[in-house]
């Protein structure tokens, strides 16, 4: 999902000890997230996001003390009501109970609900100065991370391609102390590749070193090793995760990350280096960043030909891709913000040690090429009463691109979102990601729409319309070609721990027909239906969800899908201990009308596997919670297809119709 856009979060379920209910905010964010999982099958490491979701949690902000800054992290508040919150500190004095919250102005029952996880209350003043040394030492947490994946099955490419064991292992570390400071190494193997041995002699085939420091001053936020950058609208430089087309607006609103840490185990999204954020004025940020990093592709006849994204070096082939050219990039960002106004300037500069020149199939002749590339944007946000206009203007080395947002809130319960975007057929820009139907802001116009109502205390309703085009060719599309992505959904609230919701999304696009060369393509047209049940008595947890798909193209056989998923979760009262039971069955026509069932993973990790044939699959997952210190996972999954006799294809395929797999993983923390 690469042109998944903004944010943080997900399902406290998945990153947290299992609690007696689960929460609106986790409700929210968990849909979000599996929406965007559905987008396509480009996987996403959510681990960095996931983490930083989690330690808010475990260490909320004091709402009394609480900065713009910080409240600018939970996308669900918008400016006005973060304003109206910092105005009610600024005249009434701090808050005595957070039920003050409902006297503020915009903050209904629904926004309070989605706030109360991530925020406490003390009525003491908190010293903002950096902490000395040995305070740091005596009062910052670590915490240890060991995974371990063990596959009961054999793929084919273990005979003699894969280099190394079949199990999948990460270690990762990590000491923190509050926003101040956070240090820590992340190690990985992934499944095939060699573990002290050829070359992996050091060990694992990927490490990760991170030290980020905030606040001493005004330098305001200093990382070295690896790191993200995410400023403006990211039409010029985002490595976050960020939220597109999802059924909610509360988590529309975009604001720029800046400088973050890199702790994941994604070994493609980060820079390596060093970057930093100093406060010039009380309402001027300037930062600047130099990344120097030896990157994976095809080299042939001293050109590069092909950049190698997956991190896996599991065959000769494979590891030959290792480190095969290096990219440097240097920039910086300027930020003025004040009152009702921000407006910034983000500039880079990159360039590998040998040429880029890619095999450009006539779908991708406009794409990047070359040795040296540069892209500069200005992004502006400025808000009047409750209409709100935030967008960026970029341009590089070829083209340019553009990004308007309109969003007028009438009430805290009516919302209206209308986005443009016009990006060029020819703008070159490597490291941008923002909202759209593209995974990149190349060869795309459009319109969005969406408005969201909650006429009743118990009913909310979300319908948006995407109107696109496509100016030049795109992969299977042999000419320009437009569509449309609408959807609608109603959530519906019985009770406090009763909620369902149904959504409907229908999406039309051209394509070429297969087998034609380009020379004949049709519409095709794709409705998707879902509809869940969430039931939280006690410490019980019910959920039930049904999916039902539909994809055509003109004059040729529709292919049907559809499933049902069945889970349950536990959390014994007395006992530290929550298992988890869920069970799914899919029945799809064909690979386009395949189904996705999102389920419970290990800490930091969000799993949605697709489906696509007929047959069933079924997961266990067990968590031991020792004391404060030691907790253990372990996870057990089967899928058993009934339509088929092997799994996969070349390397990995599996003889059989059976793929079981075992997660463990075990925390330290002190």
């Amino acid at each position: 999902m690469e042109h998944v856009k903004i944010g943080v979060f997900l399902s406290m379920l998945l990153v947290t000890p299992v609690l007696e209910a689960q929460n609106t905010t986790e409700s929210l964010l968990e849909e979000n997230l599996e929406q965007l999982s559905m987008e396509d099958d480009t996987e996403r490491n959510w681990e960095d996001e996931l983490q930083e979701l989690s330690r808010r949690l475990e260490e909320p902000v004091n709402i009394n003390t609480a900065t713009k800054q910080q409240l600018e992290q939970f996308p669900f508040l918008s400016d006005l009501q973060i304003e109206n919150i910092l105005a009610y500190l600024y005249i009434h004095g701090q808050m005595q109970t957070l039920y003050e919250l409902q006297l503020i102005k915009e903050m209904d029952k629904r926004i309070i609900d989605l706030l109360l996880p991530f925020i406490c209350l003390k009525t003491v003043d908190e010293k903002k100065r950096f902490p000395a040394l040995k305070t740091l030492l005596k009062y910052g947490k670590h915490e240890a991370l060991a995974r371990l994946d063990i596959p009961f099955y054999n793929r084919k490419g273990y005979e003699k391609n894969y280099l190394g064991p079949a199990f999948y292992h990460s270690l990762r570390y990590n000491f923190h102390y509050g926003d101040y400071l956070q240090v820590g190494v992340t190690g990985e193997k992934d499944a095939g590749e060699p573990f002290f041995a050829l070359q992996d002699r050091k060990g694992y085939d990927y490490y990760s070193f991170y030290f980020l420091i905030k606040n001493i001053g005004r330098l305001h936020t200093l990382a070295l090793g690896n790191y993200r950058l995410s400023f403006g609208q990211g039409l010029v430089l985002s490595t976050d995760f960020r939220l597109g087309k999802t059924f909610s607006m509360s988590t529309s609103d975009y604001r720029s990350g800046g400088i973050r840490k890199h702790s994941s185990t994604d070994e493609y999204n980060y820079f390596r280096g060093a970057a930093a954020t100093i406060g010039v004025l009380p309402s001027l940020e300037l930062s600047a960043f130099y990344s120097h990093r030896s990157m994976d592709g095809v080299v042939e006849g001293g050109e590069i030909t092909s950049i190698y994204k997956t991190g896996l070096h599991r065959t000769q082939k494979e590891a030959d891709k290792m480190n095969a050219f290096t990219l440097q990039l240097m920039g910086g960002n300027l930020t003025y913000e004040k009152n009702s106004l921000k407006v910034g300037v983000t500039g880079i500069y990159y360039f590998f040690n040998r040429p880029y020149e890619p095999d450009l199939k006539k779908y991708a002749k406009y794409n990047l090429h070359g040795n040296d590339f540069y892209n500069i944007g200005i992004d502006y946000r400025y808000r009047i009463g409750r209409l709100s206009w935030i967008g960026e203007a970029a341009t590089g080395k070829q083209g340019y691109a553009l990004l308007n947002q309109l969003k007028y809130n009438l009430s805290a319960d009516y919302k209206l979102l209308l986005i443009h975007r016009y990006y060029a057929h020819n703008y070159w820009s490597m490291f941008a990601r923002t909202f759209g139907e593209s995974s990149t802001p190349q060869n795309e116009n459009g319109w969005y729409l969406a408005v969201e109502a909650t006429p009743l205390a118990r009913w909310r309703l979300f319908a948006a319309l995407d109107c696109f085009s496509f100016p030049w060719w795109k992969y299977r599309i042999s000419k320009p070609s437009q569509g449309i992505d609408g959807m609608f959904q109603v959530n519906y609230s019985l009770q406090t721990n009763l909620s369902m919701y149904i959504n409907y999304r229908y999406k039309q696009k051209e394509r070429d027909v297969t087998g034609t060369s380009g020379k004949v393509i049709l519409p095709t047209y794709h409705h998707r239906t879902r509809y869940r049940l969430i039931y939280t008595p006690a410490t019980w947890r019910f959920q039930t969800t049904i999916d039902y798909n539909h994809f055509h193209s003109q004059d040729k056989p529709a292919g049907q899908g559809y499933q049902c998923t069945q889970s349950l979760a536990y959390s014994f009262p007395s006992f530290p201990v929550a298992i988890s039971l869920q069970g799914t069955y899919f029945h799809t026509d064909d690979y386009d009308s395949r189904i996705y069932a999102s389920e419970r993973g290990m800490l930091y990790t969000f799993y949605t596997p697709s489906f696509y044939g007929r047959g069933f699959r079924y997961s266990a997952y067990l968590r031991y919670d020792l004391n404060k210190t030691f907790m253990f996972l372990v996870k057990f999954g089967q899928t058993n297809y009934q339509d088929r006799d092997v799994i996969g294809s070349g390397n990995d395929l599996i003889e059989g119709s059976r793929k079981t797999d075992m997660q463990m993983q075990l925390r330290i923390k002190l």
